[in-house]
């Protein structure tokens, strides 16, 4: 299954793009600004993107060149004819491709196919086993390494793996003793305060105000989740 994220401003280039390249083994994504695909990358396993030039709020360019700090997934460019310049910059800014509009629906879907094979033959699809990204939060499990906004922090053993844990099942909530019954590998007993001073230390770590915490939360009277 692969995920596909079509970014144009124009609905009705989406809904063409999602027929042209009807397939079962295709799920789609939808952004309609290049500020949206950055959030979607963010947060999703995305393996390619159509990516428009001229859109709203962000165009195609800066979002491809802020996508390139973070994601080698295959980006193909939507250009019309008398968009060669801006097409040109995109390419050396780090897309792999353009398709110019109006669109023939064969080259479309061989185009995708062919970026979709060589992105995981080179191994593009594994690379989020290894590396986990809530927003501005990046786990590298391969080096374990975190960083925020690319900024290396320090977290202890435990502290890691309870982010972690986290990270791995965004949204979902964990009791404190299902916390520490994984973390720790004992029966829990009175564990309350021992993952709750955990969870304390990570937010001072990873949340720019601890205090109102973005991404870990807490739900009243149950447990801990991160939010994407």
């Amino acid at each position: 299954m692969y995920n596909i994220l079509i970014c144009d401003d124009e609905l009705d280039i989406v809904r063409a793009l999602k027929i042209y390249l009807t397939d079962p083994g295709y799920t789609f994504f939808e952004a309609h600004n290049g500020q949206e695909a950055l959030e979607i990358v963010s947060n999703e396993e995305i393996h390619l993107i159509l990516m428009d030039v001229m859109m709203p709020v962000m165009d195609g360019i800066e979002a491809t060149a802020k996508l390139r700090t973070f994601s080698n997934v295959p980006i193909i460019f939507l250009t019309a004819k008398s968009e060669e310049a801006d097409m040109l910059l995109g390419l050396n800014i780090g897309a792999d491709d353009y398709i110019t509009k109006p669109f023939n629906p064969m080259e479309v879907s061989a185009r995708v196919r062919s970026h979709l094979r060589r992105y995981m033959l080179l191994g593009g699809g594994n690379i989020r086993q290894d590396v986990l990204r809530i927003g501005n939060i990046e786990l590298d499990d391969r080096a374990k390494a975190v960083t925020v906004d690319g900024d290396p922090i320090s977290l202890t053993p435990t502290e890691y793996e309870i982010l972690k844990l986290l990270m791995q099942n965004p949204g979902q909530v964990f009791p404190p003793k299902s916390i520490y019954q994984t973390i720790w590998k004992e029966t829990p007993s009175g564990c309350e305060n021992t993952v709750a001073v955990h969870i304390r230390h990570i937010r001072e770590k990873v949340e720019i105000t601890p205090a109102e915490p973005r991404y870990l939360k807490a739900v009243w009277g149950q447990g801990y989740k991160i939010e994407s």
